[in-house]
């Protein structure tokens, strides 16, 4: 065998290699797990059940690092703001210090008040239940993940007690206002976190890409953009990720921001003023503006994903770990600084070993994103959290940053189709005339700005007839200007993983909770 051959032998060998390390790195965290649980609760009666959960609860950890928590970082990679190891680095700090932080002392035991726990009152059955539903959250998770699927962690969660709920209780044990409200969130969530990023997308554009000088638009601009950015993450950092630890009311938060926001307006305006004097005039130089509120903006959607999400790992383990050691089904249970800790670390074994991934669908696979863009995304996955809250809207963090996405995609795809009418009506309003005045009409236009671009189409309209088109017509010219600026399969395949996240985990959660049953009934 030459040495061509063994280099294409090693070539071919490396993706593999690469799975099993991150397998076995993944395999240690759990017989740490193991090794710890073992030695601290063997020897209590149900310590084998404790020790198990624990074990799944780390699995489960690393599945919400792997997939959830792509929807803070992804926009920012995807945008080229923060490199991968960067973006994968601030949220695995700040994920970790969100949770260790600010994750609270104490969780309620059935996630959402889906299934009512006063029909359980087997302590037994609870646990397998509970194990159950983290098992089947784990590994549906799991599968999301491997398809590149961005999945709501605290839906796949629901799904799995919902569903072990039901084998252990019968259909009346499930909350089901509760559950059409979640299944409303699949509808609510991208919806709302669309039209906030369409929204701060097309005013950003509105007030600084269309204007003649960029430069100029932005200097003014773009210290309000962060400020409302900071007033909105403030507040929701108040809000959210620190309800734990302080409780403060909504006004008292909004308050408390606003005047963070004035602070940092006022301290960013002569620093923004002074770095766009070294900038081109153009959408690349105004893009780097948004830069730093985008590393700012990941690290602090992290810390609150942290603090309320690694919930969805170690709040079925903090309830096994209640029952077993106290006895009983109880509402709230406390969460031990060793449980915690699973969950903290979990979600950064599982972001470092299997984020890029997802990483890479929000950040670049769905749609081209610039710094812009992923800012407005940014500021709809704080904004829609807190407008939703105040409602009382059930909503998914994941959905909201995903639907965000697809909104700066569509809105892109609707301006450039709009202009592409712009520019034929101009090219077919100087038929005949020379190709060279043409060129310098449509020059002249490209650089107007927005209003007067459209005095420009106004004016070419009133000097020309209408065309007498019919709606099938209209129709078929739309088709001709639209230029698919969001991946479509991405889109298919993403509402096909949501619509099915809660009946998947729920089937699975049922199979689980017949198999562990059966195995444990003496």
């Amino acid at each position: 065998m030459d040495l061509k051959n063994i280099k294409q032998i090693e070539q071919a060998t490396q993706p593999s290699q690469g799975e099993l390390f991150r397998l076995g790195i993944g395999f240690l965290f759990v017989i740490i797990i193991l090794l710890f649980t073992g030695s601290a609760y063997a020897s209590i009666e149900g310590g084998f059940l404790l020790i198990s959960a624990a074990m799944i609860g780390g699995y489960m950890a690393m599945n919400i690092g792997a997939n959830d928590v792509a929807n803070n970082v992804g926009p920012a990679v995807g945008s080229r703001a923060l490199t991968l190891f960067g973006a994968i680095v601030i949220a695995a700090i700040f994920e970790a210090a969100g949770a260790l932080i600010a994750g609270g002392d104490v969780v309620s035991t059935i996630k959402k008040g889906i299934i009512d726990p006063s029909l359980i009152s087997d302590t037994d059955t609870f646990i397998w239940l509970m194990m159950a539903a983290l098992l089947a959250g784990a590994i549906w998770l799991n599968i999301a993940t491997y398809l590149g699927a961005p999945v709501s962690t605290t839906h796949s969660i629901v799904g799995g007690v919902l569903g072990a709920g039901i084998a252990a209780g019968g259909f009346a044990i499930a909350n089901w206002s509760k559950m059409g409200m979640i299944a409303a969130s699949w509808v609510i969530s991208p919806m709302l976190g669309g039209l906030i990023a369409a929204f701060f997308l097309y005013l950003i554009k509105r007030k600084i890409t269309y204007r003649t000088d960029m430069r100029k638009a932005a200097s003014k601009v773009v210290p309000i953009l962060v400020a409302i950015m900071a007033w909105a993450f403030s507040t929701y950092l108040i809000l959210k990720g620190l309800k734990k630890l302080v409780k403060v009311d909504f006004l008292t938060a909004l308050g408390i921001g606003l005047v963070l926001a004035v602070v940092i307006y006022f301290i960013v305006r002569p620093l923004i003023a002074r770095a766009s004097q070294s900038l081109s005039n153009d959408k690349e130089g105004v893009n780097r503006l948004f830069t730093l509120p985008l590393i700012f903006a990941a690290a602090l959607l992290s810390f609150a994903h942290g603090a309320n999400d690694v919930a969805n790992a170690v709040g079925p383990l903090a309830a096994i770990n209640d029952a077993i050691l106290h006895g009983g089904v109880h509402q709230k249970a406390s969460i031990p600084l060793w449980v915690m800790m699973v969950g903290a670390i979990g979600i950064a074994i599982g972001l470092a070993l299997y984020g890029p991934k997802l990483i890479r669908t929000v950040g670049s696979e769905i749609t081209e994103l610039d710094q812009m863009r992923a800012f407005s995304v940014a500021m709809a996955a704080s904004i829609t959290v807190i407008i939703a809250s105040q409602l009382g809207l059930p909503v998914s963090s994941t959905h909201i940053a995903v639907g965000a996405v697809f909104g700066v995609g569509f809105l892109r795809e609707y301006l450039k189709a709009s202009y592409a009418q712009m520019e034929d009506q101009i090219v077919q309003h100087h038929q005949g005339k020379d190709k060279q005045v043409v060129e310098a009409f449509l020059e002249d236009f490209r650089r107007a700005s927005v209003d007067e671009k459209g005095k420009l189409i106004k004016q070419l309209k009133q000097h020309s007839a209408d065309a007498d088109l019919s709606r099938k017509e209209r129709k078929a010219l739309a088709k001709v200007y639209r230029k698919e600026l969001v991946k479509r399969s991405a889109l298919m395949k993403i509402v096909a993983a949501w619509l099915i996240t809660v009946p998947a985990s729920g089937f699975l959660a049922a199979i689980l909770y017949f198999t562990i049953r059966g195995m444990l009934l003496p």
